[in-house]
């Protein structure tokens, strides 16, 4: 072997050595024989170095995964002994290999055992049993390889050929005729033998009996013998964790309902008889968090023989499992509640499905009530927060637990269609008390109790929000609560935790201010100081500017009292923060977007006349345009990229600001019926210089362009006159990813004014396409897969607006483009339908070609058009299907073809009986198509239904292809 090479595979070695050893790994996987001196190497122990011999193992994999039936008898014989032989010397070495040759050997084992077993190598355990017998090196490999064998046939995870699959199946079904029981005597040896001296070994000889048992006859392993030495292990501090997973995967096991109920009681009984239900006394929280599972397993199976049982009709039997499941509940509480929130999240699934049952019985004991209840009381502590949770930095404990307040909830949810009243009342009493006395209570249980009648909200179902009518009880609980929560003061406790519970509450039950206007300006002033906007937190300051944008979108009716007092209020949270004066603002640009678009509700939906409003909007924007115009003063002159790009930001975020309020208008509140349009255009007129700034143009330009949007929207034609000249400016030397964000606006403005922009589109028409062509045949690195990708997604917009164009009627803009250029855009139609792998944008040129046939294919179309029917556009039809990169399995390409056979529809209606001889006598003569199939081609040309041609189209092309 090449010893240098050998170097590199050392983790220290340096850079070149390590490309050698990669180089000479691909050298030995490619050469014939080259595998055999790995395997002379590991059978004689050439090297005591472990990365080689790991690298030797790993070629050998190689041979067999990729290359073993390209081997002679000869070869693979080799191959098996090689194996063996390394596995006997095991048996001598002074010292254990390291683990992840171990494993690596075992995965070799494993993949030349599905490889080999059901031809040369029947007897491979056999084989394997008489080498290894009960040496514990040898076991430990041996365990290993079964573990190794279970995931290449059974685990889920990895994704296998239908042709593996029924290999697999088949080494399943003949290991169970053949070695099943003889490898469970070996397992049962191998526990007996090392159980009190071998922790190691026994353990993984335990997972190897959890792995199986999903898949061989269960009576194997669920026999006294078995099943007295796992409880024996569930006494053993070093074994109880892998019993407990064993027996679980024991009891997960599907079978006879009845036979599982029996199995589940007997397992129970000798568990509680050896005392392992007294969780109290227990302090192993690891094995608790096992024991946990194992119960959970247990419950939901009685819960699906109990399912089951019912279904079929056996009411004894469903009785005696619901009684098993009952006497259970006691245990599931004690895990339920325990302090471990591991212990309590892996028997929740149990708890569940219990509810569930409960849910279905058409009258509850007084025993399931308490059981209820108690559930109840169990969810309510353990939603609460602990003392060590960190709410400033928040790390994997911490989301850990939000995961584990989401498992709750659920159980929250199915309480709730258990018993609504319990649960309201339950809710109801906590909040009550805890409330009274919010002052000396610690923040976990005021946090936790306003959480409940937040959680309550989704929990008792009702039609958009409307809690506060309907069921008088339980209205007037809700109105109750909310009332102790507005007028308790509590939004002004010191724990940021309750502060945005109390905000997201009161935004969430924001119909009770409907109900109880009175209480909404004491809220407005929580949103507006300390408690909220200007919170000492920024956590709690952010959060708060969305919600408060929430709360008055919601309740616009009756903001009207306060809405100048809120804009004064919120004045300075509307500053732009420029760079230089280093003044840390309390909101982040993000949040002050929540805020413009507030102010914007506000004066939008406010009772005043239009002049008003429009006084309002201007005293609003006004500050942000004179910031503007400065700050891009100061960036024209700016030297140092870092400002440049800071100064561009505080620009750009000017613009966001004034797009974002743009947003509280509607159609029953136009910019025009406030009076606000001049406002807007002046902001135009302020923002669209920033195009012509040759500095930070990305950003600048994507901020304007967003703006035009909006104004298209907002201001109508009112917007035209500055369309001109903002794309004069963005055409300016611009890259793929300018003209594809570009090209939207067109497409907007286009679909929009259609007729009225006629003149302008003639006019920049070739000027973008020249724009566009520029770009794509600019030369890329042929491997440079982004810029692949860029030229890709600007065709797709290129296309996009060809279809806007014509699909608004304006085939014109494209005619009055001269004959020569005219011809150009065509041809580029056509190359799209054929030529680009790509089935979006081929959908999309077959939609133009069937809009410019139905425009000008007829007699009176434009001279020359329909030559070019026939010699370009019916080709296209058949050369595009016919591709091989034209996958029919694909669904995107499937509507390509559909749009297709729309193509070919509009040819023959505008051409009629010229069109099908055409095909006939022409060009499907000349793909050499049989006569039948064109007779039978055309024959579904001419249905009257486009249904069918287009079925037959796809036919007719997975016909047609090799």
């Amino acid at each position: 072997m090449d010893e240098q090479a050998l170097l590199g595979l050392n983790p220290n070695a340096d850079s070149d050595f390590r490309q050698r050893a990669l180089a000479y790994f691909e050298q030995l996987k490619i050469s014939p024989d080259a595998w055999q001196v790995c395997a002379e190497a590991l059978a004689q122990r050439t090297y005591s170095d472990d990365h080689i011999k790991f690298f030797c193992f790993q070629v050998l994999e190689y041979q067999v995964k990729y290359k073993y039936s390209e081997l002679t008898t000869v070869q693979q014989q080799l191959i098996r002994e090689t194996l063996i032989s390394w596995l006997q010397a095991q048996m001598l070495n002074p010292q254990p290999e390291k683990t992840f040759i171990r494993n690596k050997a075992a995965q070799v084992f494993a993949l030349l055992f599905v490889t080999e077993y059901l031809t040369r190598w029947p007897k491979f355990f056999f084989d394997i049993l008489s080498v290894v017998d009960l040496n514990p090196r040898g076991v430990d490999l041996y365990l290993r390889i079964l573990m190794a064998i279970d995931s290449e046939l059974v685990d889920r995870d990895v994704v296998h050929t239908s042709e593996e699959a029924r290999r697999n199946t088949l080494i399943k079904d003949t290991m169970r005729e053949q070695c099943i029981p003889n490898l469970v005597e070996s397992w049962y040896q191998i526990l007996q033998n090392y159980q009190y001296t071998n922790s190691e070994v026994t353990c993984q000889c335990l997972e190897v009996v959890g792995a199986y048992v999903s898949w061989i006859d269960l009576s194997l392993i669920a026999n006294d013998r078995f099943i007295n030495m796992l409880l024996g292990h569930m006494s053993i501090e070093v074994l109880r964790e892998e019993a407990c997973d064993c027996l679980f995967e024991i009891v997960n096991k599907g079978m006879d309902p009845v036979d599982k109920m029996k199995l589940v009681e007997s397992l129970c009984q000798v568990l509680q008889s050896a005392g392992f239900f007294s969780i109290d006394q227990e302090e192993d929280v690891d094995f608790l968090a096992r024991f946990s599972k194992l119960v959970n397993g247990m419950g939901q199976s009685l819960i699906v023989s109990w399912t089951k049982l019912i279904k079929n009709g056996d009411i004894k039997n469903a009785q005696e499992a619901l009684q098993a499941i009952e006497t259970k509940v006691a245990l599931m509480l004690q895990l339920l509640i325990h302090e471990d929130d591991d212990i309590s999240s892996n028997i929740i699934g149990f708890c569940y499905d219990y509810l569930h049952i409960l849910k279905q019985l058409p009258v509850l004991s007084d025993q399931q009530k308490a059981n209820v209840e108690a559930i109840m009381l169990a969810v309510m502590k353990k939603l609460t927060y602990d003392e060590e949770y960190n709410f400033e930095n928040e790390g994997e404990d911490e989301a850990m637990f939000v995961e584990y307040r989401k498992q709750l909830k659920l159980l929250l949810d199915r309480l709730a269609q258990v018993s609504p009243e319990l649960l309201l009342a339950s809710v109801r009493r906590v909040f009550s008390s805890t409330l009274q006395n919010w002052q000396t209570t610690r923040f976990m249980e005021v946090e936790v109790a306003i959480r409940l009648l937040y959680m309550l909200a989704e929990a008792l179902p009702v039609s958009h929000g409307a809690h506060f009518s309907g069921d008088v009880s339980k209205a007037s609980a809700l109105q109750d609560m909310m009332r102790t929560l507005v007028t308790s003061g509590v939004s002004s406790y010191q724990h940021t935790s309750v502060t945005l519970e109390f905000f997201e509450t009161v935004v969430r039950y924001e119909k009770f201010f409907t109900v109880e206007p009175q209480h909404i300006p004491c809220v407005l002033m929580a949103f507006l100081d300390h408690r909220g906007l200007r919170h000492s937190s920024a956590k709690v300051r952010s959060r708060t500017a969305y919600l408060f944008s929430r709360f008055v979108k919601s309740l616009n009716k009756q903001m009207n009292p306060f809405i100048e007092d809120i804009l004064n209020r919120i004045q300075d949270l509307l500053e732009l923060s420029p760079p230089e004066n280093g003044y840390q603002s309390l909101l982040s640009s993000d949040d002050q977007l929540f805020i413009y678009e507030t102010a914007g509700v506000l004066i939008v939906n406010s009772e005043y006349p239009a002049e008003r409003k429009q006084a309002l909007m201007r005293n609003l924007l006004t500050p942000l345009m004179e910031k503007f115009k400065i700050l891009l003063e100061k960036l024209m002159l700016a030297q140092d990229e870092e400002r440049q790009a800071s100064l561009a930001d505080c620009l750009n975020h000017a613009v966001g600001f004034a797009s974002r309020t743009s947003k509280a208008f509607s159609n029953k509140q136009t910019v025009k019926q406030c009076g606000c349009s001049e406002v807007y255009l002046d902001c135009l007129q302020t923002f669209l210089p920033a195009l012509s700034c040759p500095l930070q143009k990305d950003i600048l330009r994507s901020g304007v362009r967003t703006f035009l949007h909006r104004m298209i929207i907002c201001l109508e034609e009112e917007v035209l006159p500055f369309i001109p000249s903002a794309s004069e400016h963005m055409l300016k030397d611009c890259e793929a990813k300018d003209l594809q964000e570009f090209i939207p606006l067109i497409n907007q403005i286009t679909a929009k004014f259609k007729i009225q922009v006629s003149p302008f589109l003639q006019q920049m028409f070739m000027p973008l396409l020249h724009a566009i062509f520029e770009v794509l045949l600019r030369p890329a690195e042929e491997n440079d897969q982004s810029a692949a990708l860029e030229k890709q997604m600007l065709r797709r917009s290129y296309f996009a607006f060809l279809q806007t164009v014509t699909g608004s009627g304006m085939s014109e803009v494209i005619a009055n483009q001269g004959a020569e250029n005219v011809e150009r855009v065509l041809v580029t139609v056509i190359q799209g339908a054929v030529e680009y792998p790509d089935p979006i944008a081929q959908k999309t040129c077959f939609i133009i070609l069937s809009k410019l046939v139905e425009l000008w294919g007829g007699k009176d179309g434009p001279v020359g058009f329909a030559d070019f029917v026939y010699k370009h556009i019916v080709p296209a039809c058949f050369l595009a299907p016919l591709k091989q990169t034209f996958d029919l399995a694909d669904a995107q390409t499937v509507l390509a073809l559909s749009e297709c056979a729309v193509t070919l529809k509009t040819i023959h209606l505008k051409r009629g009986p010229e069109c099908v001889q055409y095909l006939q006598q022409e060009y499907l003569p000349s793909l050499q198509v049989a006569p039948e199939i064109i007779q039978e081609f055309c024959q579904a040309l001419q249905q009257p239904d486009a249904k069918v041609f287009k079925n037959y189209l796809k036919v007719f092309f997975q016909r047609a292809k090799p």
